[in-house]
């Protein structure tokens, strides 16, 4: 390039004067030195005048400028409420217009980086609007996941206080002690008939104590255990059981049937009942069933049985308290209060609580079968 640019030089001036061609070149090469540093200019001779290293130095000054100031607009409006930040957005737009149209050294180099600057911008965007709907995503998963745990029983206790739980019980009892005096009540509270607040709360706890506190502890230690499904099905039928120790004796369990030593009887017995209205069916009442299992089986029979039966025991006990009141020719509604009141007062209510808290921690601490 140089070669070639002291060439040209050296015949124009050579045709002007006639000195020599070696003093002509010595002068005149001199003075265009001096022309490419103070008289030329980037309109003229963009490409031979102006050195790259410069021009692409400073678009990168007035770019990086740009962007900063682009980043400091943005956490601007990330930081306002949302009916702000339209505002704030449709501003921007605005001011974001002249700033990308506004002309760089060269035409072309000013077209290119506003153009580098709108798909910037329209990235960044996206990539918000990206994060937002996956933070929405894993939130909703998490709680998902949750529910599941704590429906499966791999979170043993649903995350409410104890008072809470504690009025989930009390609601269940006068729902009871109602059903004892009147025995379609809790037929009623399931088919939907009684739409009520406090018919409604009552369906709301016994939903509680069957979805959150006995059914997930049920599920688990069926799932741990090597029951065959008959032995379930039969405990699942008889409310009343004995266990009983027996003499030892090598055979099949009939709970796993698998070869233990099996030196424990199953006595079940009692009458089969509806879960939701808890009507007895006098049908084969005196129906008894005894099995012979191994000592872990016995265990968890012990624990899987008290928790499934509770809520038909605890019914039946409230009964015998309705049956055991001598007062005739009172209101329903008054009858259950005076009951209720006295249950509690007297530590009734407390103690029932007290057990089924018992049976759960059981169900959680039993240990997996070898």
């Amino acid at each position: 390039g140089k070669r070639k640019r002291l060439n040209t030089s050296v015949l124009y001036d050579s045709d002007e004067s006639e000195d020599s061609d070696i003093l002509v070149r010595k002068v005149f090469a001199k003075r265009q030195c001096i022309m490419d540093e103070d008289e030329s200019s980037e309109e003229q001779q963009p490409d031979k005048t102006c050195p790259a290293e410069n021009v692409s130095t400073n678009r990168k000054q007035k770019v990086f400028a740009k962007l900063k100031e682009l980043a400091r607009q943005r956490a601007t409006r990330r930081s306002c409420s949302s009916e702000n930040c339209e505002d704030s957005n449709g501003e921007a737009e605005i001011e974001e217009e002249p700033l990308c149209h506004s002309p760089l050294t060269p035409t072309e180099g000013s077209e290119t980086d506003s153009d580098s600057m709108k798909d910037f911008i329209v990235e960044e965007e996206e990539d918000d609007d990206d994060s937002t709907e996956h933070v929405k995503r894993l939130s909703t998963l998490l709680t998902f996941v949750v529910v599941v745990l704590v429906n499966s029983g791999y979170i043993a206790f649903f995350p409410v206080s104890r008072c809470d739980h504690y009025v989930h019980f009390k609601r269940i009892v006068k729902a009871f002690l109602i059903n004892a005096i009147d025995d379609t009540f809790l037929s009623s509270l399931y088919d939907g008939t009684r739409q009520k607040k406090y018919a409604q709360d009552m369906l709301l706890s016994l939903h509680y104590l069957d979805d959150r506190f006995i059914q997930p502890r049920l599920e688990n230690l069926i799932s741990r255990s090597r029951w065959k499904d008959r032995y379930k099905e039969r405990v699942d039928c008889y409310p009343d059981v004995r266990i009983i120790l027996k003499n030892p004796k090598n055979m099949s369990c009939q709970a796993c049937e698998l070869n233990r030593y099996c030196k424990f009887n199953v006595l079940l017995s009692g009458k089969l009942y509806n879960s939701r209205t808890l009507e007895a069916d006098d049908f084969m009442s005196d129906d008894k069933q005894v099995l012979k299992v191994g000592m872990v089986c016995a265990n968890r029979t012990r624990v899987y049985h008290h928790l499934k039966h509770f809520k038909y025991k605890l019914y039946v006990d409230c009964s015998s308290v309705a049956e055991l009141d001598g007062v005739e020719d009172e209101p329903v509604k008054d009858t259950v209060e005076r009951l209720f009141s006295q249950l509690e007062d007297s530590g009734w209510i407390q103690k029932r609580y007290s057990a089924l808290e018992d049976y759960m921690n059981d169900a959680d601490s039993f240990q997996e079968e070898k």
